[in-house]
């Protein structure tokens, strides 16, 4: 495990996220970069048997957060040193995970899941190309587009899921692959913006659920594969424009559901994602595109205080350092069928803005948050919906 010392000159809470990420990713790393993933990672589930997804639930999902650190942390110093070190475990076990003669190589085509999954490694290639595929050796690139292309056999489910195969698409065409699938990235897309449900919010589908999904896949993927893709076609521009306006008024609901104490409501499924709830958040911190009233370094402090909340429970690790079913510490109740250890790994896209400076506004400063000013009776700015002409009331 690799801790980063106090006297490194880094924000507090940048030590804290550099220190909790490497916490949570290094033994999903370290194993897997050392062919021992099936044999070192326990698989609690209360579904029924989840091993055939388990890893690759992991490996994506681990790689989905900490990609923008590894792609833009700090190449120098002691985090430095910290960050290269992950990078090569990361590179190590996409090697192992997509060769098909390692005993750890991971499923990518047997049932439905595989391409949720496959889905996050895709994401996290595209948010760390140069590391995560650009200083692969030519076997693993191979190996990993043969990975990705064998999802295309699975059909996703008519949700969020349609992203997915999308969010795939838009790697294989990072990656070079020049009969990337047009089709499935247009559907997914399209058939979003006529979900969009009005005040920053997409529907599951065709209905609305009121949980965190639009954080944990739609707009992080919505807004990663247009960036990737989104100057393809006039109407992919046309969408695009839409999608960044109401990802700004997502942040801004996200940034209000955090309480003075660094709780948020326990809504919807899926709450073993733990603090991946804010993933959006961080991505729109990440880009620097939070909404004009929310100043940089009071996000920062409102999910500190939130990863500090749960990663403190007792019970949230086993005594080997691996996740537990759980919002609050080990809480296997909560798993819905489809949990398993591998999919907790989503909470590490709470850290994406690990992928800004040291220097930048981000980690300058203490800032109180909008819930905390609030009731504390300090001065907080009006909040009001957000519509776009897309959205019609009745």
């Amino acid at each position: 495990m690799f801790i980063l010392k106090e006297e490194e000159k880094v924000s507090v809470d940048r030590k804290y996220w550099v220190d909790t990420l490497v916490r949570i990713a290094h033994p999903v790393l370290c194993s897997l970069s050392e062919s021992r993933l099936v044999i070192d990672m326990p698989v609690e589930s209360k579904g029924g048997d989840r091993t055939d997804y388990a890893y690759l639930e992991a490996l994506g999902r681990t790689l989905a957060g900490i990609a923008p650190w590894l792609e833009h942390g700090p190449r120098s110093g002691e985090e430095g040193e910290i960050r290269a070190r992950m990078a090569d475990l990361a590179r190590r076990a996409i090697g192992v995970a997509t060769d098909p003669a390692s005993p750890d190589f991971m499923n990518f085509t047997q049932g439905g899941q595989p391409v949720v999954d496959a889905a996050f490694l895709a994401n996290a290639v595209l948010r760390a190309p140069h590391e995560l595929y650009e200083l692969l050796d030519e076997k693993a690139k191979d190996n990993l587009k043969s990975a990705l292309l064998a999802t295309r056999i699975i059909r996703p489910v008519f949700s969020n899921w349609l992203l997915f195969s999308a969010i795939i698409e838009a790697a294989l065409a990072r990656m070079g692959v020049e009969t990337w699938d047009r089709m499935r990235v247009d559907y997914a897309v399209r058939q979003h913006d006529q979900w969009y449900m009005g005040d920053g919010a997409y529907g599951d589908g065709p209905d609305f659920h009121w949980d965190y999904y639009n954080s944990f896949v739609i707009q992080p993927m919505l807004v990663d594969t247009l960036d990737a893709l989104g100057d393809q076609f006039d109407d992919w521009k046309a969408i695009r424009i839409r999608v960044l306006d109401r990802a700004i008024r997502y942040a801004a609901i996200l940034e209000r559901l955090i309480s003075p104490e660094g709780t948020f409501p326990p809504i919807g499924r899926s709450l073993a994602y733990r603090f991946g709830a804010f993933q959006h958040l961080s991505l729109m911190a990440l880009r620097e595109e939070l909404p004009v009233e929310v100043e940089p370094a009071q996000v920062r402090c409102a999910l500190t205080a939130v990863i500090k909340r749960q990663i403190q429970m007792p019970g949230t690790f086993d005594d080997a350092g691996w996740l537990r079913i759980g919002f609050a510490g080990s809480q296997p109740e909560i798993g819905e069928a489809y949990i398993s250890t591998g999919s907790l790994y989503l909470c590490t896209t709470v850290f994406l803005a690990l992928g800004l400076s040291p220097e930048a506004d981000f980690w300058q400063g203490e800032a109180e948050w909008t819930s905390r000013k609030a009731w504390s009776g300090g001065e907080v700015n009006l909040d009001k919906a957000y519509h776009d002409q897309q959205f019609k009331w009745g």
